[in-house]
């Protein structure tokens, strides 16, 4: 079959409910099929210039997205059920996805660019990313000492980290002070209630990335007890930007994983060497999990 033909395939005119499946047609190339796009999207850039914003996050405007005559809508897990089942109703396609983990969100990536005819292109960039992941995970266990994190997605209350963002941070070197919860894919399952109790496992990084609000260190700091805390008494306190890091898509397996890693390896460097500490270097058996081959296959030996 040739590329012309191949270009007919699949929805022509879609509509994008979160950020990461237009990140995503973008670099495949095929931008041209997107007819809408989420309000918080600024990767790529451009596509706040080119596309009209159809969306936030748990809202949506229905009468602009059916005026748009989309042939596919993408939307994100049960958060936007209601979305879905509106323009559902409406006779409108609506695929929704439900990456949680690392591994999914390879799948949605692969099903997407199946969808749109560039499986082999969506492949290859896939590949790249593994790539670029194990050089990662192979860095990082070089290290003499993996730092306990701390990953605030909010602050009040206490939300932790999700489950990609837990696996990416086992990936990029560290160690998840949560990790218990991470499979938890709702935000208020997540929640730790007592602040007492991140201090009592004393993370070494704390990491903060407040769902669109701007990460205030100044004010974890000041939090009360939290003075002893390994993190805040050397100064490890970061933020990620939530584009970055809490869309399960590229950018999370992109410039989401590279920040957490250097973030990592300068702590690393501010430790005084040990010898035997006892403690591994390898990373934990969900982060091991989380490099499969693209498309939904088993993990790679």
């Amino acid at each position: 079959m040739n590329q012309a033909r191949l270009d007919t395939l699949g929805p022509q005119r879609i509509a994008c409910l979160t950020e990461e499946t237009t990140e995503w047609l973008y670099l495949l190339g095929e931008e041209r099929r997107i007819v809408g796009i989420s309000g918080y999207t600024v990767r790529p850039p451009r596509a706040r210039e080119e596309k009209p914003k159809i969306s936030a996050f748990l809202s949506a405007r229905i009468d602009q997205i059916v005026a748009l005559q989309p042939d596919c809508v993408f939307g994100f897990s049960d958060l936007q059920a209601d979305i879905a089942t509106e323009l559902i109703r409406k006779g409108i396609h609506v695929t929704v996805f439900n990456q949680r983990s690392v591994h999914e969100i390879f799948s949605m990536m692969f099903q997407v660019a199946a969808m749109v005819g560039q499986a082999e292109k969506g492949q290859a960039l896939m590949v790249t990313m593994q790539e670029q992941l194990r050089t990662i995970q192979e860095a990082a266990a070089r290290l003499p000492r993996r730092p306990r994190i701390f990953f605030e997605e909010w602050d009040e209350p206490h939300i932790s980290a999700i489950r990609w963002v837990s696996e990416l941070m086992g990936i990029a070197g560290g160690d998840d002070c949560f990790p218990e919860l991470a499979k938890e894919s709702l935000g208020k399952n997540r929640i730790i209630a007592d602040g007492a109790e991140i201090v009592r496992r004393n993370p070494d990084i704390i990491i903060g990335s407040w769902c669109g609000k701007k990460f205030r260190p100044e004010k974890v700091a000041a939090r009360a007890g939290w003075q002893e805390v390994n993190a805040v008494k050397h100064g490890q306190l970061f933020e990620i930007k939530s584009a970055d890091i809490l869309q399960p898509g590229p950018a999370a397996l992109t410039d989401g994983v590279a920040q957490l890693h250097r973030i990592v390896m300068d702590w690393s460097k501010t430790q005084a060497p040990t010898l035997g500490t006892g403690v591994s270097s390898l990373p934990p058996e969900g982060a091991a999990r989380a490099l499969g081959r693209p498309g939904g296959a088993e993990p790679m030996a």
